[in-house]
């Protein structure tokens, strides 16, 4: 049985809609969507037009109004789910959003961004307590599929500039180790089993300066999965002309 996974940034719900998400989503029917940034309550949210799709919903917002938030569309539900980790400080930013599948453990997650020193304070926090976690959804026995919005480039190539970017938040010594010894504990970056060294391949733009015109852009936007599925991956691509955003998708395709 083949499964198609899409995870995608929004950069806010309501707009992508206006946008036309809806249209791209009824066109392209991913067994799973995984949203980050939705920036919405569930009172805003257009709940029967996801339902009219065939799309079991959870989202979960935070807590301040118009800001992050992640959801997941599923045409299968999930046997069970969990939202947030109980830490405070991420589940009142709406972070992280768990569903468990017969064969396999589904994480959804919104890393901080790290915009400002006390932000990138709260980023490297993040950074260890979500690695904390990662033994608990293994315990499971599942393997797992980790998606979202990771902001953080990995290598050079996933950055246009690397050397201007080199004290950057996001492209930081630190944050890419990060990513680096998730890898080397077991997990596969699975856009770069198929395009292991392709340079130019991004998944978010500034609005700034015609930034996606010029491709000025960085790789933010991840599928880790455990190390078990990497033969059973079919396909992993960035939709890079889904334009509801300043993010495109990232599409990850397994045969289970």
């Amino acid at each position: 049985m083949g499964s198609t996974i899409i995870s995608y940034n929004v950069n806010g719900i309501r707009a992508a809609i206006r946008k036309g998400l809806l249209e791209w989503l009824k066109a392209a029917q991913p067994d799973i969507l995984c949203l980050q940034e939705i920036k919405a309550e569930a009172s805003q949210i257009p709940f029967e037009a996801f339902d009219a799709l065939g799309y079991n919903c959870q989202w979960f917002s935070a807590k301040k109004k118009g800001y992050s938030g992640v959801a997941i569309l599923s045409k299968t539900k999930p046997l069970s789910a969990e939202s947030g980790v109980n830490i405070p400080y991420i589940d009142e930013e709406g972070r992280i959003l768990v569903h468990y599948y017969t064969e396999f453990t589904l994480i959804n997650a919104y890393f901080p961004s790290g915009s400002n020193p006390d932000r990138q304070t709260v980023k490297m926090r993040f950074l260890e307590d979500f690695e904390k976690e990662i033994p608990r959804w293994e315990q499971k026995g599942k393997p797992l599929i980790m998606l979202g919005d990771f902001n953080i480039c990995h290598r050079a190539i996933d950055i246009h500039d690397p050397i201007r970017n080199a004290n950057t938040p996001g492209f930081l010594h630190e944050e890419r180790e990060w990513i680096s010894e998730l890898i080397n504990r077991g997990y596969v970056d699975a856009f770069r089993v198929f395009h292991p060294d392709e340079p130019h391949q991004y998944s978010w733009w500034s609005y700034r300066a015609g930034a996606r015109k010029n491709n000025k852009g960085w790789r933010i936007d991840y599928a880790i999965v455990s190390e078990s599925l990497r033969g059973k991956l079919t396909r992993c691509v960035l939709l890079n002309q889904t334009k509801h955003s300043d993010h495109c998708p990232v599409l990850l395709e397994l045969e289970i």
